[in-house]
């Protein structure tokens, strides 16, 4: 079965092409967010550690609908008033920023736990090894632990960043024009929602195949001159 698009398949590219600008920007905000969660969760500070736990579990406690809804309407007063001191009464958080700081937090909140369980995970005698060597904390971190880190977190970050594709439908909310909107505004034009609606299904599962894939690569290279235990 071939689906007419009646001239929205132009439409639907550029929506998708918006959906992996927003994803790739939300998982790069995500990612840094993630580390610093994770370095604080697991930092001997109590007050740090307390400030982790407090993101994660505010964050991941309110559905991502919520986020990208408070984060996008909340600012408004405040970008209002700002923009009133430098003659620009009408600045405001574009759609697309509040989509990508809200869907950031989100994953920096799941992504905070992945690396904390990465972080736990790399023995201390790798660390103790560095000091005995003379390096400093920071060379010991960015040289010995954080490659290891990204080796075992990335399996979990690909399941999260798979997940976190498919909630960037929630931007539509915010009238951003990836996939979902611009298959709302076709099937709306058109009276024909199950075509478009089937066809932004079958984008996000292009998508996803293709994501998985170039997970796939990547795990490859970063487990170079690993043995992995089989049972």
């Amino acid at each position: 079965m071939i689906f007419d698009l009646h001239g929205f398949g132009n439409q639907l590219a550029e929506g998708t092409l918006m959906t992996l600008r927003l994803s790739l920007a939300a998982v790069t905000g995500g990612l840094l967010l993630g580390l610093l969660g994770a370095a604080a969760k697991t930092s001997r500070l109590r007050l740090l550690r307390g400030l982790g736990t407090l993101y994660t579990t505010v964050v991941r406690g309110v559905p991502e609908t919520l986020w990208v809804l408070m984060i996008y309407f909340g600012t408004v007063s405040g970008m209002n008033a700002l923009g009133a001191l430098f003659g620009h009464p009408d600045l405001a958080l574009s759609p697309f920023a509040a989509g990508t700081s809200a869907l950031a937090l989100c994953f920096g909140a799941y992504a905070t736990e992945v690396f904390r369980g990465a972080l736990l995970a790399i023995p201390k005698g790798h660390r103790e090894a560095g000091q005995a060597l003379g390096l400093s904390s920071a060379r010991i971190f960015w040289r010995i632990v954080l490659p290891q880190v990204w080796r075992v977190a990335l399996p979990g970050l690909g399941n999260l960043y798979l997940v976190m594709l498919k909630d960037t439908a929630l931007v539509s909310l915010i009238s951003l024009d990836e996939i979902m909107r611009k298959a709302g505004i076709a099937s709306n034009a058109t009276k024909e929602p199950f075509t478009f609606y089937m066809t932004a299904a079958a984008i996000y599962l292009c998508l996803t195949a293709l994501a998985m894939a170039v997970m796939h690569l990547v795990e490859k290279r970063v487990n170079r001159g690993f043995v992995r235990n089989e049972l």
